[in-house]
């Protein structure tokens, strides 16, 4: 599915609530601004309790949850939604994905579960996908250096840009971090 049918899908919609639920400070603004400008009706959280207080003042017509937020699991969140809206189409995306949790996600009613790095495109075909069938797989795969930066500005952004924090969780040395930081910048 093209972007702009996506668009045109969406448009069609008369619900286009959009709750996303990522504690990450850098990526919450950017996938926010990516989906309000394919259509959606976008609301932020930052944590699992921020996300349970929106979800219980307006539950979403769509939701994009963490897995894994700072004060607990954005299953809880994802539990909520459905329990108060039950057509509402939930993805759970995590950086620490695994099978257990991507099946106790979808036995709590997501959609998908989307492995991180994921981009806007891809959220809004797996949340615009009807129910019973399956989303289309990505146009393109992530190389390896792809992926392995996606996955170092992931940390680097947990760790709010501190060098020695992030290269301690990624198990590099500092000066090995700073020097491919540099070469993406």
């Amino acid at each position: 599915m093209t972007p702009s049918r996506m668009c045109e899908e969406l448009a069609l919609l008369d619900d286009r609530s959009l709750m996303i639920v990522e504690d990450d400070a850098v990526l919450l603004p950017r996938l926010a601004a990516a989906m309000e400008a394919r259509g959606f009706s976008v609301r932020t959280a930052g944590s699992v309790e921020m996300g349970l207080a929106m979800a219980n003042a307006a539950p979403p017509a769509f939701a994009v949850v963490d897995l894994r937020l700072a004060d607990g699991s954005g299953l809880e969140i994802l539990s909520k939604i459905r329990e108060a809206r039950q057509d509402s189409r939930v993805i759970v995306m995590s950086g620490y994905g695994s099978i257990p949790t991507a099946v106790s996600a979808t036995k709590l009613g997501a959609c998908d579960y989307l492995p991180k790095p994921v981009d806007a495109d891809e959220i809004t075909a797996a949340l615009l996908t009807p129910l019973g069938s399956v989303p289309p797989p990505p146009d393109h795969a992530m190389g390896v250096a792809e992926k392995e930066w996606a996955h170092i500005s992931s940390v680097l952004g947990q760790c709010s840009n501190n060098i020695s924090r992030a290269a301690r969780l990624l198990s590099m040395h500092r000066r090995s971090l700073q020097r491919i930081v540099r070469r993406h910048d």
